[in-house]
């Protein structure tokens, strides 16, 4: 009888996609072919098919190719009908299938419904026991002190540097690192590009906060005495973080390609060119040689998107990891 109802749900759910597959992705009949399935259904379904199977319609050019524009153009006016169809169509199959699989599964077990996300993490912690140690980590009382908001900066800090790397790499699709095309492509993204302009300006005021958040976590660290032992390595991973978030603002900068980016950079490189001992050294591998050139601009955009995220990604995990467990220091 199990298996009955087993196939029973199985064969519900395969139905329901076929139906759904059959409505997104039939073909509609050219306006020249007139079809009559009424009168002579089995010779008009064969010719209809032998049309769809023998002709074939060649690409339009790329000045009327709509698919083209909306992926390099910015312009989705003509995708609207076919992505709100496979929106509610799809949105509607997937909430049937649900429904379906969690009626069937309760008609079949007997037991009461058990989420799907509940079901994966059972099976996969049959097979690798990770609850325990996650929830050792995760189910860890917070004193009541550190629910003041002064104890918050640290975490919007870190909430702030997420919007930076989701929003940095949505602009990164558009983003050309060469002095050919750099503004232009930045001027692309504010001008064509959906909701471009918003993105970039929330990347931009993001990392002003990041730079805002971050100072004012240190100075809170500071003026609690937070930076004694034993948490000497974490003032320390968090004063490295300090500079990255710094350099992550200079390398920025330089992106846009634009007269105030180019004479900011000059300057601050010709800064650290007067360090004494390595200031030559340090100015020709920021620059990639004397002058401001190309080479500086995509040096900057490497450092910018793959050396410095790396490094952060690590001092977060190494701060993170101390605080758990050095735990939060209590004010004085």
């Amino acid at each position: 009888m199990r298996r009955l109802r087993h196939a029973f749900v199985i064969l519900t759910l395969i139905t329901f996609t076929f139906i759904i597959a059959v409505v997104l992705g039939t073909p509609q009949a050219r306006a020249s072919e007139t079809v009559d399935p009424i009168q002579d259904p089995p010779s008009s379904l064969l010719r209809l098919a032998s049309v769809h199977l023998t002709e074939t319609t060649p690409p339009p050019p790329p000045e009327q190719d709509t698919c083209l524009h909306c992926h390099l153009g910015g312009s989705i006016d003509n995708i609207w009908t076919p992505l709100a169809r496979w929106i509610v169509f799809g949105f509607g199959g997937l909430v049937f299938l649900v429904g379906a699989y969690r009626a069937g599964s309760g008609w079949v077990t007997r037991k009461p419904w058990k989420p799907l996300w509940a079901r994966a993490v059972d099976w996969l912690d049959d097979r690798f026991q990770i609850v325990e140690p996650i929830r050792a980590i995760l189910d860890k009382p917070v004193p009541m002190f550190a629910t003041r908001w002064m104890y918050c900066l640290g975490g919007i800090t870190f909430t702030l540097l997420i919007i930076q790397a989701v929003t940095g790499t949505m602009l990164a699709f558009y983003y050309k690192p060469t002095p050919e095309a750099a503004y232009a492509s930045i001027q692309f993204i504010e001008t064509e590009v959906r909701f471009g302009a918003a993105i970039r300006a929330i990347h931009h005021w993001s990392a002003n906060g990041v730079v805002v958040m971050v100072v004012a976590h240190m100075v809170r660290v500071f003026i609690h005495g937070a930076y004694k032992a034993p948490r000497e390595l974490n003032w320390l991973s968090g004063a490295l973080l300090l500079i990255l978030t710094f350099a992550f603002g200079l390398t920025g900068y330089l992106l846009p390609w634009d007269q105030q980016a180019y004479w900011a950079t000059t300057v601050s490189t010709e800064i650290a060119g007067g360090i004494p001992q390595i200031g030559d050294i340090l100015l020709v591998f920021m620059r990639g040689g004397w002058d401001v050139s190309a080479v500086t601009l995509s040096r900057f955009y490497a450092l910018h998107v793959l050396v410095l995220p790396v490094g952060a990604l690590g001092l977060l995990a190494i701060h993170f990891l101390m605080i758990r467990r050095l735990g939060i220091h209590r004010p004085l």
